[in-house]
């Protein structure tokens, strides 16, 4: 009986706290529909609840202390609204989720900071790159470079404006989460007019995505924790210099992100992880390797062994090194029939190898060989020859697909434990290595595209 009471007085003044606070909103366009909210994790989103709008469009949400960051209000529409769960929780008023302009934030703080930022920061953004390119206009064309005074105006106005900027966010709270993630939303979002109109934020863009703190927990709740790395890449890629030095740009901000991760090991592999496919997926593949030479090399962080593994991939296929014989064995078929020479990789006598990794139930593999299969008879004329390795486990599928095949292809049916997956330490499908004569490794191409520019640019011109 006393601990009871005990507990109850606790639950009446505050003593042990079980209260979680509440998101509610009021849209009539959302009557009797299913609303869902998201919470940001990291790379990804996890589900904080759902419920269904009463017949007036009213719904409440709970959250706790661990939901606190951005998260995603969405209805059967399937179009996110960004909202920020905070202490003092939140109450929303408005139409359609998907179009922020409709709504606004009755109670909460953070949210109405956030509106009244949003609203502002688009403006100024439009502005700022419209006088951007303005700039760029007075002080190279020589219609206008000789034009002073409208030049001074230009430059008077961008420093304006982004004082305004400035000071809004100075205004807040410092211990506001909104204080924080505002100029990390703004530096994700402005990443297009900088390459585009304000070269001359380049150097400061780059420099302050270099000083982010990936570690930061505020970042995994930001909803921003992709987008940090797209746009950093992307801007890197772009930033107007050669490819060498685009590519020692990216070696910089490597350098930076691992070195702020490494006293998180989950973080670490998860964000190494992610950078090194999006390196991959842009075919950005020289600052693919140093990254998995990077982390190899480092002593501070145990890696997952799958990702260990695929990065040891990138020191024993570095591009010049000598690449493992590669017996065909199981079924050798060209186009679905038997062919019985040759019976390896060494025996095939073109100046350039492709060795194609994939399998009938793959759909990006398929996807690959419809483009590949039509400039296989231009790559055959330029002295490069295409093999295909197959994963496939049905001696059936395997034929039906290698039918449509001008090259060879071969199964032993043993899908990732067949032996070139081990050697060429091969971890997603559809995989490509193009050989040269000698037996090394040329390229690592990432796509059919990829390696139809290089045909183009070294085996043409060579031509």
């Amino acid at each position: 009986m006393k601990r009871s009471l005990f507990l109850l007085c606790c639950l009446l003044f505050g003593g042990v706290s079980v209260m979680a606070q509440t998101l509610s909103g009021t849209f009539p366009s959302l009557a009797n529909q299913t609303i869902t909210l998201e919470g940001a994790k990291g790379l990804a989103t996890y589900s904080i609840g759902s419920t269904k709008a009463d017949e007036k469009g009213q719904f409440t949400f709970s959250y706790a202390a661990a939901d606190y960051g951005v998260a995603f209000l969405s209805g059967e529409d399937k179009k996110p609204f960004v909202v920020i769960l905070e202490k003092e929780g939140v109450r929303l008023e408005g139409q359609v989720l998907g179009e922020a302009s409709s709504i606004r934030a009755l109670e909460g703080k953070e949210n109405r900071w956030f509106e009244q930022y949003t609203l502002e920061q688009g403006k100024r953004e439009q502005a700022l790159s419209a006088w951007g390119y303005l700039q760029n206009l007075y002080q190279s064309d020589p219609l206008f470079v000789t034009q002073q005074v409208p030049n001074q105006a230009i430059q008077t106005e961008l420093l304006r404006i982004q004082k305004e900027d400035e000071a809004f966010i100075g205004s807040l709270p410092t211990d506001s989460f909104v204080r924080w993630f505002l100029p990390i939303r703004k530096l994700v979002s402005a990443v297009g007019a900088v390459a585009q109109y304000r070269t001359a934020e380049l150097p400061q863009t780059v420099t302050a995505f270099r000083t982010l703190d990936y570690s930061d927990p505020r970042l995994a709740k930001s909803g921003l924790f992709r987008d940090v790395f797209e746009s950093q890449f992307w801007l890197l890629e772009n930033s107007g210099g050669s490819l060498e030095e685009n590519y020692q740009k990216m070696e910089l901000s490597l350098d930076a992100i691992l070195k702020t991760l490494e006293k998180d090991e989950l973080r670490y592999n998860e964000v190494v992880a992610y950078v090194l496919e999006l390196l991959e997926r842009r075919s950005l593949t020289q600052a693919a390797e140093y990254l998995a030479l990077k982390v190899l090399e480092q002593n501070k962080v145990s890696l997952q062994p799958r990702l260990a593994r695929q990065l040891e991939g990138y020191r024993a296929m570095k591009v010049g090194a000598l690449v493992p014989e590669i017996q065909f064995t199981g079924d050798v078929l060209l186009q679905g029939k038997p062919n019985p020479y040759p019976t390896r990789l060494s025996e095939v006598t073109a100046a350039y190898r492709l060795v194609i990794v994939g399998a009938s139930w793959c759909p990006a593999c398929s996807e690959a060989m419809g483009e590949l299969i039509p400039l296989y008879e231009k790559w055959k004329g330029l002295g490069l020859e295409a093999i295909f390795v197959s994963l496939d486990t049905d001696p059936k599928a395997f034929q039906a697909y290698s039918e449509g095949m001008p090259f060879i292809a071969f199964s032993d049916y043993k899908k990732w434990d067949t032996q070139v997956v081990q050697d060429y330490y091969v971890s997603s499908s559809p995989s490509f290595y193009l050989i040269d004569q000698e037996g090394k490794l040329l390229l690592r191409p990432q796509s059919v595209k990829q390696l139809d520019a290089w045909v183009d640019w070294k085996l043409g011109a060579d031509k």
